[in-house]
């Protein structure tokens, strides 16, 4: 899954795509280096961020992904939004899965509209929202926690009828660099519930800490050792900035595990 950000504000590679040109010409290098999901958000989720409005999220969004989707049409897109009049709006124009960081917690109307249009929902756990979450997050067992959260959101969504579901734990949304390791060691016992899961650790600050506050731009070599030991654990879907990079470990890893 290729993260492609039209925000102005995202926390690796902000401003860098709000032309949709250059967007699409982004989506396309993806696609080239081996990314079979591409995940378009409008709104940044960093730490401390401020949200945005329904419209301007649709203002940075929409434009560009009803061009994607016609210049790649065998190529899943994927909205990332907590927002029901976004992420309308982006199924309207063919957009396969909503990933949604909030977990139904903002939207729960979002399991009713992807069953509608037969879309397929990423289910987060996050503590928090961004703008307050990396300020003192608590669990008494993080992944008893998610672990119960998956399983009160995958019932909401199988009963709403929603048929394609993917878990992300969250690496990073109101997680303790402890927290967040505790998450990659123990990924196996998601797998449990018989979905794909996805694993979003790309460059985030965790990788940071463990490197004595690597800045964003030297978190590469961080950020695959990390999806590998998830790939290692159980998971399926890697969401990553640098695609040719993941693309190349996740031939590896099949190579020795088939």
């Amino acid at each position: 899954m290729g993260i492609l950000n039209v925000t102005p504000d995202s926390f690796s590679d902000g401003g860098e795509y709000t032309d949709t040109e250059k967007a699409l010409i982004r989506i396309e290098a993806m696609i080239a280096e081996g990314a079979e999901i591409i995940d378009v958000g409008g709104e940044s989720t960093r730490p401390g961020s401020n949200p945005v409005s329904e419209v301007e999220e649709i203002k940075r969004t929409i434009p560009v992904l009803v061009q994607a989707l016609e210049r790649f049409p065998d190529v899943i897109f994927s909205i990332d939004t907590t927002k029901y009049g976004v992420a309308k709006k982006a199924l309207e124009a063919g957009v396969h899965i909503v990933n949604d960081v909030s977990g139904l917690k903002k939207e729960p109307r979002l399991a009713e509209l992807c069953a509608s249009y037969g879309a397929g929902y990423v289910l987060m756990h996050s503590q928090g929202d961004p703008k307050t979450m990396q300020l003192n997050p608590q669990y008494n067992d993080v992944i008893d926690e998610i672990t119960t959260f998956f399983k009160e959101g995958i019932e909401a969504l199988k009963q709403a009828g929603v048929e394609s579901i993917i878990l992300d734990p969250g690496i990073g949304f109101g997680k303790t660099l402890q927290h967040n390791c505790s998450i990659v060691a123990g990924l196996k016992k998601f797998s449990n519930f018989g979905y794909p899961l996805l694993m979003g650790a790309s460059r985030k600050s965790m990788i940071g800490q463990i490197l004595n506050n690597r800045p964003v731009d030297g978190r590469l070599a961080g950020t695959i050792a990390v999806h590998y030991h998830s790939l290692l654990q159980g998971a399926s879907i890697l969401r990553v900035h640098d695609v040719q990079e993941a693309a190349d470990s996740i031939k590896v890893y099949n190579s020795l595990e088939s």
